[in-house]
């Protein structure tokens, strides 16, 4: 599998040398690295080519890595049914530089791009409907870029006694990522729940001895 994987990934940086970066096989599966520029017509041909034919667009994720000037990877998934293979597509892009929307090639990258977009804040030129999926309206920032604060933010919720929509406070008993996993949640203790049983056996177990 992974000689085939290989061969198609050879064939795919041949077929298009200025727009293919390189190409890898890792944990059976083939990663495709393009110019962002090149997007577009990189998943234009493994759709229409016959060795490809890779009609599903399966995802469209974004990963962050704000040490790096090109801050964020964005990575597309591909099916091809009639080979039985998938691929991965992925560009990088610095986080001010835009990337051309897939809507045109498939359809379903619409609100891929969009949850993309809302959680990161990466923005896909020519999107036809390029606004938030998955937060409030009026919501601020990108929950899942890795400088985004845990606190100071408030949940949405409908309170059955005011018959409303009501915003509280989020409230965490730690700071970001600051995690003491004794009691990581406001509240709990350090007896973690199951343990006063294992705490009895030994009382009685020390009784009896």
């Amino acid at each position: 599998m992974d000689e085939a994987l290989k061969d198609l990934g050879d064939y795919i940086a041949a077929a298009m040398p200025q727009d293919v970066i390189g190409t890898e096989v890792a944990v059976g599966e083939l990663m495709v690295m393009v110019r962002p520029a090149s997007i577009t017509r990189v998943l234009t041909f493994l759709r229409d080519d016959s060795t490809c034919l890779f009609k599903v667009l399966i995802d469209v994720c974004g990963a962050d890595y704000p040490e790096r000037e090109a801050r964020f990877d964005v990575v597309y998934t591909l099916l091809s049914m009639s080979q039985n293979q998938r691929v991965r597509v992925k560009l990088s892009v610095g986080e001010d530089e835009p990337v051309p929307t897939a809507t045109g090639v498939y359809s379903a990258a619409g609100w891929c791009e969009r949850e993309a977009w809302d959680m990161y804040g990466i923005y896909f030129a020519d999107h036809p409907d390029l606004r938030r999926i998955l937060t409030d309206y009026g919501f601020e920032g990108h929950p899942m870029r890795k400088d985004f604060p845990l606190t100071g933010r408030v949940e949405v919720r409908y309170d059955e006694t005011q018959k409303r929509v009501v915003y509280d406070p989020v409230k965490l008993s730690q700071d970001f990522r600051s995690f003491d996993f004794l009691s990581p949640w406001e509240g709990m203790s350090e007896i973690l729940p199951g343990d006063e049983k294992a705490s009895a056996d030994e009382e009685e177990g020390a009784e009896s001895a």
